[in-house]
C-alpha cells in the first residue's frame, strides 16, 4: 500500500505521543529515584544487593563494560551507518547516526546538569553526586536501537530481540559491578526511547510521497512477545520493591541477605523490562518509517 497522507500523519501522531510518553515517564524517575527518600532508599537497597555473587559474576560483568569505550561506539556507529549506506539508504543512515550522538549527548548534559540531594543513605557514594542516567546504558540502547532500524525486515525482528538483549545485559551490568543505580539505567533506556521517536519523525519527513509500506512487515509477533515480556517484568519488578517497602527504617547496609536479594533481583528484572518495552514501542513503528519499497 501507498503511504498514504493520512497514514504518514496517524504515524507522526503515534510517534509524539511516544516521545512525550518517555519523556514524562523520566521525569517521573527522576523525580522518585533522585528527589524522594523513598526512591533513593530503593536505590541503594538494590546497589547493596548486587554484593550477593558478585565473585561469581565479576569477570564477565568488567569485560562487557570495559568493552564499551569511545572508540567501540564510534565504530558501531560507523558500522550501523555502512549498513544504511549499502542498502541505498542516506537518510537513514545520517538518522541513526543523530539518534545515538543525540542519546549519548543528551545523557552526559543530564548526568552533569541533574541535582541529586543527600538524605545520608548513601554516605559511600555521596561525593559522586548524580549518576543519572547511565552513560554505558545509554550507549548499548542507542547501537540497539539504532542497529534495528538500519536491518533489512527480514532480520529486523531478530535484531530487535538480540539488541534489547544487550542493552538490558549492560543496565544490568552496570547494577552488578556497583557502577550504577537502577534508576540510572531505566533513565537511560527512555533518554533513548524519546530520541528514536524523534528519528523516527525525522525519517517521517524525508520520506518520499511514493514509498510503500507493506502491512507483513509489521513483526506483530516479535512486539507482543517483547511487549508483553517487558511489561510483564516491569510488574514483577514493582511487587517486589513494593515488598521491601515495609523495610524502609532500617538502613540498607543493615539488611538481611533475603531483602538486599529481592531488592537487586528486582530491579534487574526492572531494568530489563524498561528495554524490552522501549524496543517494542520502537518496534511497531519502523515497517512504516522504513518501508520496503523507497519510492
Amino acid at each position: 500500500m501507498r503511504m498514504r497522507a493520512t497514514a504518514r500523519g496517524w504515524t507522526a501522531v503515534w510517534l509524539v505521543v511516544l516521545a512525550l510518553v518517555q519523556a514524562a515517564a523520566f521525569l517521573a524517575v527522576w523525580r522518585v529515584a533522585v528527589h524522594l527518600e523513598i526512591g533513593q532508599w530503593v536505590d541503594t537497597v538494590a546497589l547493596t544487593g548486587n554484593r550477593i555473587g558478585q565473585d561469581t559474576i565479576d569477570g564477565p560483568v568488567d569485560r562487557l563494560l570495559n568493552a564499551m569505550s569511545v572508540v567501540s561506539l564510534l565504530a558501531a556507529t560507523a558500522t550501523i551507518g555502512f549498513i544504511a549506506l549499502i542498502r541505498g539508504r542516506i537518510a537513514l543512515a545520517i538518522t541513526a547516526t543523530l539518534l545515538i550522538a543525540g542519546a549519548n549527548v543528551t545523557t552526559q548534559l543530564l548526568k552533569y546538569g541533574l541535582n541529586r540531594p543527600d538524605y545520608g543513605l548513601d554516605p559511600e557514594r555521596a561525593a559522586v553526586g548524580n549518576s543519572l542516567p547511565s552513560g554505558h546504558a545509554t550507549v548499548a540502547a542507542s547501537v540497539a536501537v539504532a542497529l534495528m532500524l538500519v536491518l533489512p525486515r527480514k532480520v529486523r525482528a531478530a535484531g530487535a530481540f538480540i539488541g534489547a538483549g544487550y542493552a538490558a545485559a549492560a543496565g544490568v551490568a552496570t547494577l552488578s559491578a556497583g557502577w550504577h543505580r537502577p534508576s540510572d539505567a531505566v533513565a537511560a533506556y527512555l533518554v533513548v526511547g524519546v530520541w528514536a521517536a524523534l528519528a523516527g519523525l525525522l525519517l517521517l519527513v524525508t520520506q518520499r510521497e511514493q514509498a510503500e509500506i507493506a502491512p507483513g512487515d509489521a513483526h506483530r509477533v516479535a512486539v507482543l512477545v517483547l511487549g508483553l515480556g517487558g511489561v510483564l517484568a516491569l510488574v514483577v519488578c514493582g511487587l517486589s520493591l513494593s515488598w521491601l517497602l515495609d523495610l524502609r527504617g532500617i538502613g540498607p547496609e543493615e539488611l538481611a541477605r533475603r531483602p538486599l536479594f529481592v531488592g537487586y533481583a528486582g530491579s534487574a528484572t526492572g531494568i530489563a523490562g524498561t528495554m524490552a518495552v522501549v524496543m517494542a514501542l520502537t518496534l511497531t513503528v519502523v515497517h512504516r518509517l522504513v518501508p520496503r519499497v523507497k519510492g
